[in-house]
């Protein structure tokens, strides 16, 4: 296996050759990682190197990692957390010093073990296996030169989809289109700008998600709820049964929708293929208890058939802000049922708000 200089100029463990120690290390849960880059600067190096994670992937053994994106309510700083998994103890919300704050207003999707930020004016790449950033070149111009009111970001094959409303100044007056641009990850390039004229429909959305290869842009009216096929280059209304629902802060998982109805106090699916919403079975207790007074919850797809559920609630007389780990199960019949794998206050400071979460694999 091919070694980085830094890694090879002395063995990290004197008996061992480094491919096997790398090789070793890779198969350590992520969550020592921490504990491990405590042993000596030449470990903390591999934890930090990018051979180590192409490793853990030629392995097959890349895990889940989310990250939360606060605001902070005193200075409006919107800073990037991690999600700490501590073995035999609680999960927490780490800051993470090396990132910059971003715009509460920008755009936020992640693609393999990358988080991409979209400003008004530029775009931001984080490698979140060793938080650092690099600038994503040649935006495209009209964009930049007329920023959306509001816009969205989805990934449907490792492409991303930045997609919203910009105006347009005519001798004939101001008319609207909906602006599609799309970033390939691989060859870190755009593609061409795609414009669809005299299209009002859909300025501001409370969230969309990537279902069956089209995106879902749910609007703050329901009249203004759209659909996006990128293959077809196709605009639909969507489905009147999934726009009944007041979703936000939704997930995908096994692509099936999923969003917390604080009026109902229920975790809903909605299953595209069949068109019908449903509740998650066994979660009525947890629900009832710990999202009582809950608005703004987020859940975001953190495993194979699990998803973490982020939302404040009281605590102590103080507002926190707490996590759920929830493993989902689809049985014989279509039944989908949840099961709690942990619930802990992430953050104890009630200055904070969540704007987004992501999670990426590393």
């Amino acid at each position: 296996m091919e070694q980085s200089p830094e890694l090879s100029s002395y063995p990290l463990i004197p008996s061992l050759p480094d491919d096997v120690t790398v090789d070793i290390v890779a198969r350590v849960p992520r969550s020592h990682y921490p504990t491990l880059s405590l042993v000596s600067k030449k470990f903390r190096k591999l934890i930090a190197s990018p051979k180590l994670y192409k490793r853990r992937s030629q392995l097959g053994i890349t895990q889940h990692r989310v990250y939360a994106l606060l605001r902070n309510r005193n200075t409006g700083d919107c800073r990037f957390y991690i999600l700490h998994r501590r073995v035999n103890s609680r999960n927490r919300l780490v800051i993470i010093p090396s990132l910059p704050p971003v715009s509460y207003r920008g755009s936020f999707v992640s693609v393999g073990s990358k988080t991409y930020v979209f400003n008004d004016v530029d775009a931001l790449s984080i490698d979140c296996t060793s938080h650092t950033v690099q600038p994503i070149p040649d935006m495209p111009q009209r964009f930049s030169m007329s920023p959306m009111p509001s816009k969205v970001a989805n990934v449907i094959d490792g492409k991303v989809y930045l997609i919203g409303d910009s105006a347009l100044i005519t001798s004939g007056g101001m008319s609207w289109r909906k602006t599609v641009m799309v970033l390939d990850t691989e060859t870190q390039t755009w593609e061409p700008v795609m414009i669809k004229h005299d299209m009002r429909v859909g300025a501001l959305w409370s969230d969309a998600v990537v279902m069956e290869d089209k995106i879902f842009m749910k609007g703050y009216r329901n009249n203004y709820s759209i659909v996006y096929g990128p293959e077809e280059n196709k605009w639909e209304t969507m489905d009147e049964v999934l726009n009944s629902k007041v979703w936000e802060g939704a997930c995908v998982v096994d692509d099936l929708l999923y969003y917390l109805d604080c009026s109902e106090k229920a975790l809903r699916a909605y299953d595209p293929k069949q068109s019908r919403w449903s509740v998650v079975n066994g979660l009525e207790e947890f629900l009832a208890s710990e999202c009582a007074q809950s608005k703004w919850p987020i859940a975001v797809k953190c495993g194979e058939k699990k998803l973490a559920l982020f939302f404040p609630k009281k605590h102590d007389g103080k507002e926190v802000i707490c996590c759920a780990e929830i493993a989902l199960e689809r049985r014989q019949g279509g039944e989908i049922w949840g099961k709690m794998e942990s619930c802990d206050v992430v953050i104890e400071d009630g200055l904070f708000d969540v704007v987004k979460c992501v999670a990426v694999t590393v």
